[in-house]
């Protein structure tokens, strides 16, 4: 019929026409039906249905849309703000342009400091005659808090700390961190606590003397603790296995790194250290350091103090009085009143001059091994004279810096073995793998005993 209607060509071009519109019905019929499953009700709900949730579909899609535009004006807002604030001069995002004495100023509350009468002797506190008996009572009433956590395991409390003011260089704080994280980890494996102190107790004691107010305070508050171990924080523990001898100190109150003829035959001023050394939480360690701290006030006395040690000293240069010549003295000139209760340490470093070690770091690791704590392999090394939080040092900053890395290597290489790490050298930050990973994680040897300490099991 449509032949007769139309020519050829016409026909044909009608029928193409038909055909294409039964796909494009199809097609829409089809969109129409996923539509509803996306955006309607998606069980063929009625088409009001479809239409509200269409309404929330396309509401949501434009909630989503306005908090970015939201944020977008607040951070134009935040940026005008801060072109203000910067142009003050009173702020800025950048660390290393901002004045940090702006903000560690202390607080003045218009009360006067505590003046001491410079007419009497300077004292740490109220004399105490009694403490064995008030410790005793107090231990036996806390049996939950004993002084000693496993035969022949005293509980140690290792103190150390730092100024409350930034270091005066740009370097000295990352050392700082690397040394009391070093410090961390030797007390993690031996189940010591620790204390780190940024305060200074009392302004008259700052300097060398700082640490004798925050011995007292610290025996006096934790009569649980047996002894307080003080550590300089230029002092670093490079033998993690080593474990002190404690049963040799059980008739010693205070124990140093030193030599006896030093102190009493040569009253050497160097005889001794007090950067590393332990001291038991009695009666008598309260009364020497009564008689150790009068030397220490600032000004005069220090002064006229410092004049008496250099003259009573052997080679003792020139300076105010310091905790360490202070010790000295005491010990040359009143033996037979302290000298039984203490014991000058020399079997192993209890601190080890780093002038003479830490070159020799490879020779060790090549001919010994953890554990030994003595010239063989160091228990502390402690770096007298760098000063790495001060300005000026008493030794090239490069060669300290450079030292002090290799010491922190030595020992944290003692910590990563036992996960299968070390440092790429003992120069470098970076680490490598020493042992591959394993199904068995628990078949794995720890050769040095560290990562289950025999004290730290639970005796049933």
């Amino acid at each position: 019929m449509l032949g007769r209607l139309l020519n050829p060509r016409r026909a044909r071009q009608f029928q193409r026409l038909l055909r294409n519109g039964k796909v494009t019905l199809l097609c829409l019929f089809l969109t129409v039906i996923m539509l509803r499953g996306n955006l309607g009700a998606g069980k063929f709900g009625t088409p009001e249905k479809d239409l509200d949730e269409l309404r929330e579909t396309f509401s949501y899609i434009r909630k989503r849309v306005e908090p970015r535009r939201v944020l977008e004006e607040a951070t134009v807002v935040a940026q005008g703000q801060q072109k203000a604030t910067d142009s003050t001069g009173s702020g800025t995002n950048n660390y290393a342009e901002f004045d940090i004495t702006k903000i560690l100023k202390d607080e003045d509350d218009g009360v006067p400091e505590f003046k001491r009468d410079p007419s009497q002797p300077y004292s740490l506190g109220p004399k105490i005659s009694d403490w064995d008996e008030q410790r005793a009572e107090w231990l036996k009433r806390n049996p939950d808090f004993p002084n000693f956590i496993a035969e022949n395991k005293p509980r140690v409390l290792l103190v150390t700390g730092s100024s409350p003011k930034p270091c005066e260089n740009p370097v000295g704080d990352h050392y700082l961190l690397k040394s009391i994280k070093n410090k961390i980890d030797y007390c993690r494996l031996h189940g010591i606590e620790i204390f780190y102190n940024m305060a200074l107790l009392d302004a008259e004691m700052a300097g060398f003397w700082a640490k004798l107010p925050l011995i007292r305070k610290l025996l006096l508050s934790h009569p649980e603790v047996e002894f307080l171990w003080w550590m300089d924080s230029d002092a670093m523990f490079t033998d993690m296995a080593y474990e002190l001898p404690w049963e040799r100190y059980k008739d010693h109150n205070f124990v140093m790194h030193g030599w006896n003829e030093m102190i009493y035959d040569q009253k050497n001023w160097i005889g001794l250290n007090t950067g590393s050394f332990l001291l038991r939480n009695c009666q008598w360690s309260l009364d020497i350091l009564d008689t150790w701290a009068p030397m220490g006030p600032k000004g005069k006395i220090r002064e006229e103090a410092g004049k008496l040690l250099t003259r009573e000293l052997k080679d003792r240069p020139v300076f105010e009085a310091d905790d360490q010549s202070a010790m000295v003295y005491i010990l040359a000139t009143q033996r037979e009143k302290w000298g039984n209760k203490v014991y000058l340490e020399n079997a192993y470093y209890l601190h080890g001059y780093w002038g003479i070690l830490v070159d020799r770091y490879e020779e060790m690791i090549e001919n010994y091994h953890p554990g030994l704590g003595d010239h063989r392999w160091p228990l502390v090394t402690h770096f007298v004279g760098c000063k790495p939080c001060g300005k000026f040092g008493d030794y090239p900053v490069e060669r300290c810096l450079k030292q002090m890395d290799r010491a922190f290597n030595f020992g944290d290489n003692q910590i990563l073995q036992m996960y299968g790490f070390t440092h790429k050298s003992l120069a470098s930050r970076r680490v490598i793998r020493i042992r591959n990973e394993t199904n068995n994680p628990l078949e794995v040897r720890d050769d040095l005993g560290l990562l289950h300490p025999a004290f730290k099991a639970v005796k049933v």
